[in-house]
C-alpha cells in the first residue's frame, strides 16, 4: 500500500511538472520538489526567473487553476496537496 501512495504522489508531481513545462518558455528550468507530511504533501515549483509570471498568470488565475486540478487529482487519496510557487 505504501508503494501505491508514493506512486500517486509521483503522479501529482508529474502532473504539476507537465503543466508547468507546457506553460513556460524554458522547460529545462522547471523543478518540482515534493515534501511529504502526515496529512498533507507540499509540492514546491521552481521555474526560471523570466517564467514566474507565466506560471502565476494575471491575478493568479493560472496558479489557481493548477491548484484546482491538483486538488481534484489528490481527492481520491484523502490527503491534502499544496502547491507553492517559488521565486
Amino acid at each position: 500500500m505504501l508503494d501505491e501512495k508514493s506512486e500517486e504522489r509521483t503522479v501529482e508531481k508529474d502532473l504539476v511538472e507537465f503543466i508547468a513545462k507546457s506553460l513556460v518558455d524554458d522547460p529545462s528550468g522547471v523543478q518540482v520538489n515534493m515534501i511529504e507530511g502526515e496529512k498533507s504533501t507540499i509540492l514546491e515549483l521552481k521555474v526560471s526567473q523570466d517564467d514566474v509570471g507565466k506560471v502565476i498568470g494575471k491575478h493568479g488565475r493560472i496558479a489557481k487553476a493548477v491548484r484546482t486540478i491538483l486538488s481534484a487529482s489528490a481527492t481520491k487519496t484523502g490527503k491534502r496537496v499544496v502547491l507553492e510557487i517559488l521565486d
